[in-house]
This record gives C-alpha cells, sequence and structure tokens, in this order.
C-alpha cells in the first residue's frame, strides 16, 4: 500500500518570494492594513489565492508575540443598537484573523469594572473594545484607570475625551438631518421623543433637536419634549404625554425608530393623517422602518460598519504599538445619512 505524499504548507515565505516583497508586507495585506498599495496589495493576494496561502495562527501568535485576540465588553445586549453594533464587531474581527473574548457588564461599580478589565488581560489580549455605550457616569473610571491598561483600549458611543480613543455615530448631525428635512417641508411645531436622557446619544440627539429649532428662531421648549426608554412601549406613552404637552405640534422627531413605531400606530388610531397632520422621522433604519405604515422617515444609522470601524482602529492601534509607535488619540464619528419616505 503506498501512501499519500503530503503536501507541504505553505509559508508567508514562499508567499513573499512569489511576489516580490518582505513577509511583513505580506502580513499588512493579510491583515488588510491601508498603508499597502493597490499595485501590491493585488500582487500579494493573487499570489495567496495561487498558493493556497491559509496563515497559522499560533505561528503568527508566538512569532510576534501576540494573541491575536481582542477583549470586548458589552452592555445592553436586549438594545437593537448594541447588538447590531456587535455584528460588525464579530465580522470584522474575523476577517482580520481576530478572536474575540467577549464580557458583558451588568453595573458599572468600579469593582466590577476592575474585574472586567482584569480578566480580559489575563487572557492575554492584544487590545480591548469597550462597546458598552456612555450612560450616565459609567465612564467615570477612565480618569484613573485607562493610564495602567497595558494594551489599547477604544471605546464605542462615547462623548470624546482628550486623550482617548473612540468611534461613535454622529448623533447630533443626525438629529439636525431629521430637523432639517421637517422643516424644509414646512414643519415648524416639532415634538421631541428622546431616548433615555441619561445615554449619551439620546443626549445629543435632543441636543440636535433643540438647537436647530433655535436657530430657525422656533420654540424649543421643555415642554414639547417627552422621554421614552427606547421601547416601543415607551413610545406609546411618551406619545400620548407629548400630545397632552402639545396638541398643536405638526411633527415628531422621535429618537429611535422602535419608539416611532408606536407613534405611527397610535396616531392611526387616533385618526390623524399623516404627514398631513402630523409629520414623523425616526432614527436607525431598521430593516422594518419600511414596512410599517405609513412608512417611517429615518436616519440611517450604519452600526454594522460603527463595529467593522471600531475593530480596524483597534488593531491599527495594536499594530502601532507592536512596532514601537504611537498612533495619537483620536475620535472618529460615522457620518448617517437621511433615508426619505411616507410620514415625512
Amino acid at each position: 500500500m503506498t501512501l499519500p505524499i503530503q503536501k507541504k504548507r505553505v509559508t508567508i515565505k514562499d508567499v513573499a518570494q512569489a511576489a516580490g516583497v518582505s513577509t511583513q508586507t505580506v502580513s499588512r495585506v493579510m491583515n488588510k492594513f491601508s498603508y499597502v498599495s493597490e499595485d501590491t496589495r493585488q500582487r500579494v493576494e493573487e499570489v495567496v489565492e495561487r498558493l493556497g496561502y491559509h496563515p497559522s495562527t499560533l505561528a503568527r501568535s508566538l512569532i510576534q508575540q501576540r494573541s491575536y485576540t481582542l477583549g470586548v465588553v458589552t452592555f445592553g445586549l436586549k438594545y437593537i443598537g448594541p447588538s447590531r453594533t456587535l455584528n460588525g464587531v464579530a465580522d470584522q474581527a474575523d476577517a482580520l484573523g481576530y478572536m474575540m473574548v467577549m464580557k458583558e457588564l451588568d453595573n458599572f461599580d468600579s469593582s466590577r469594572i476592575d474585574d472586567v478589565i482584569d480578566s480580559l488581560l489575563a487572557r492575554q489580549v492584544d487590545g480591548i473594545l469597550w462597546a458598552a455605550p456612555e450612560i450616565g457616569s459609567n465612564h467615570a473610571w477612565l480618569d484613573e484607570r485607562l493610564e495602567s491598561i497595558p494594551v489599547p483600549v477604544l471605546f464605542l458611543a462615547m462623548q470624546p475625551r482628550k486623550g482617548v480613543s473612540s468611534v461613535a455615530t454622529d448623533n447630533y448631525q443626525g438629529a439636525v438631518m431629521a430637523m432639517q428635512h421637517l422643516l424644509t417641508t414646512g414643519k415648524k411645531r416639532i415634538g421631541h421623543i428622546a431616548g433615555p436622557l441619561s445615554w449619551w446619544e439620546a443626549q445629543e440627539r435632543k441636543r440636535g433637536w433643540r438647537e436647530t429649532l433655535e436657530k430657525a428662531g422656533l420654540d424649543a421648549s421643555e415642554q414639547f419634549c417627552t422621554e421614552g426608554n427606547w421601547s416601543s412601549a415607551s413610545g406609546e406613552q411618551a406619545f400620548h404625554q407629548l400630545l397632552e404637552a402639545y396638541p398643536y405640534m405638526d411633527s415628531i422627531f422621535v429618537a429611535n425608530d422602535q419608539m416611532a413605531l408606536s407613534v405611527l400606530r397610535e396616531a392611526h388610531r387616533l385618526g390623524i393623517r399623516m404627514p398631513e397632520q402630523l409629520a414623523v422621522v425616526g432614527f436607525d433604519n431598521l430593516p422594518e422602518s419600511a414596512h410599517f405604515y405609513p412608512s417611517l422617515t429615518t436616519i440611517s444609522q450604519d452600526l454594522q460598519l460603527l463595529g467593522e470601524e471600531a475593530v480596524q482602529r483597534i488593531v491599527e492601534m495594536i499594530q502601532a504599538r507592536q512596532n514601537n509607535q504611537i498612533i495619537p488619540a483620536q475620535s472618529w464619528f460615522i457620518q448617517p445619512n437621511l433615508v426619505v419616505r411616507e410620514s415625512a
């Protein structure tokens, strides 16, 4: 019986030699770093495909003294936004050859946060994505602990801070887009249903509502704003409160699509014609928003892209530290878009 000849495993050195580049360049292409010329990237990718090269995670970790593991701290996965963002994180981490160790926080007392950070560091993570959104003072620990963490840390959905890297949707600009659209359609008495105002994202959307009205010389009194908790049930209650306080409003900017769904339902039940008597704009562009009645005009935020961008940035920070380079802390914003449908 003749045993089959074992095919030799293709190595990164084989790819580098065939492509006429260094092994470091091959590594940069495989990790999808942006600072590689397009010609070089295409040449390396063609060789990778032709030779059937598959990177060895174990060998790569031993050689580069990195675990190729990201620590991800989450909170509020019952909410649609954080869960959609995590999908983007997972997809991009996999694309770049990283594993994830995920920790979900259920509270933000200092001892719990220390335990989470220490647990991730004990697992030799190369960097930490703090994907828990900023709520109240739950980021107060940064001032005391952040500088002592020996790996790069990047935050999502957080108010920009000096010396801290973060990625977030531009919630303020999204709100401004929603308000300007309502103004251009002739609406002037615009109410607002805010998300829970302990959340930074909800604060930014309310700020966009208020400042756009003020710049237009229109009334932005607090009585014209009510607060929900992101859920459809809270949107229904907030809508009735707003109707009582502001019965002559001609439009509403709602801080998320889930609450806006309740507004559309209740307005229809009350015989309010939309958008003639009441125009409604939401925020999120959930897949279902096109199938509401009437279909919902909304602000589209790409949470998949937000997660992907966060992973790309943290990997670049890890790579820079590995090469004894420094990337100055920055705050990156993902720009939202207005999607016009029947409700406004």
